[in-house]
């Protein structure tokens, strides 16, 4: 069964208020078995826009869906163009203080899991061991005839070759790791097909439009059971796939405490939320519980 696309949602007007007040999510960290439920949000230090905050890209942009890339070759062609082209400024990217913080709270023994929303490999650049990419991750690439899946650096090397030149200045690049890109500047772009079957290939990521793996969304939802709280860190929480844990946080009694800037679909539900830019909401935190958070990140 597919997702219906939720793009934007309007908040109540009866939403709690936010708060700067930190004393919240160190009493929660402190207390351990914390999980924790990150989205764009927390890598827009690393370079990477938000979707829905100021400036998020889809005030320009609108992502590939599922039924169009799967239906329509020239969707494919314009999808991997530009992604192709983000791909050379999305691998670039680094993990942030708030990537580094949750990885030093995961060390200290204070987290029962990290879910991440985000497909960028930052939290496992990072240190945090064991994150769960609910969308999965643009490193790698699936075949959607065979079933097989290969590195994301392996068919860039083919995109390389088989477009030799393509270097057109791209406007901006979004969380997916779309590069905004003309129709004309996509032009002819070639697609290269799988090595095993010549089917059509397709990042092992969540489109919108299309459903998380239920297995996947199952250990999610036991990770939610055996935790004490949910802390959910730059996320809108505008699509379903994230919501949902913290709904099912909020019924089992569970604390949930939100940290971004913006209001989002799951604030009714939260013990709070915290208008704070992640890097200097965590690294502060981390300073009240005395825990270093310049913990080494693997390259």
């Amino acid at each position: 069964m597919r997702m219906r696309p939720t793009l934007n949602w309007t908040p109540a007007e009866d939403l709690p208020p936010a708060t700067t007040d930190l004393e919240p999510v160190a009493d929660a960290l402190s207390t351990g078995g914390v999980l924790v439920l990150s989205g764009a949000g927390i890598s827009t230090e690393s370079g990477i826009p938000d979707y829905r905050g100021e400036g998020g890209s889809l005030s320009r942009h609108t992502p590939m869906t599922y039924q169009d890339f799967t239906t329509s070759a020239r969707a494919r062609r314009r999808y991997w163009a530009r992604s192709h082209l983000g791909w050379r400024t999305f691998g670039r990217a680094r993990p942030n203080a708030g990537h580094r913080a949750v990885a030093a709270f995961g060390r200290h023994g204070l987290l029962s899991g990290v879910i991440t929303q985000n497909v960028d490999g930052l939290h496992q650049a990072a240190g945090s061991e064991g994150a769960v990419e609910l969308h999965g991750s643009l490193d790698r690439v699936v075949c959607l005839s065979c079933g097989a899946f290969s590195p994301r650096r392996d068919l860039a090397r083919r995109l390389e070759e088989a477009n030799a030149g393509f270097a057109p200045a791209a406007a901006g690049i979004n969380p997916d790791g779309d590069a905004d890109l003309t129709d004309e500047q996509v032009g002819d772009f070639r697609v290269v097909p799988c090595t095993l079957c010549g089917g059509i290939l397709k990042p092992d990521v969540v489109f919108f439009g299309e459903a998380v793996p239920p297995r996947r969304v199952e250990h999610c939802r036991e990770l939610v059971r055996e935790a004490a709280s949910l802390l959910v860190l730059g996320s809108s929480l505008t699509v379903m796939s994230g919501l949902r844990f913290v709904r099912q946080a909020a019924q089992a009694g569970k604390p949930v405490l939100i940290i971004n800037r913006d209001p989002t679909r799951g604030d009714q539900h939260a013990l709070t939320r915290i208008a704070l830019p992640l890097g200097t909401a965590l690294t502060t935190v981390a300073g009240r519980l005395d825990i270093p958070t310049d913990g080494r990140a693997r390259a």
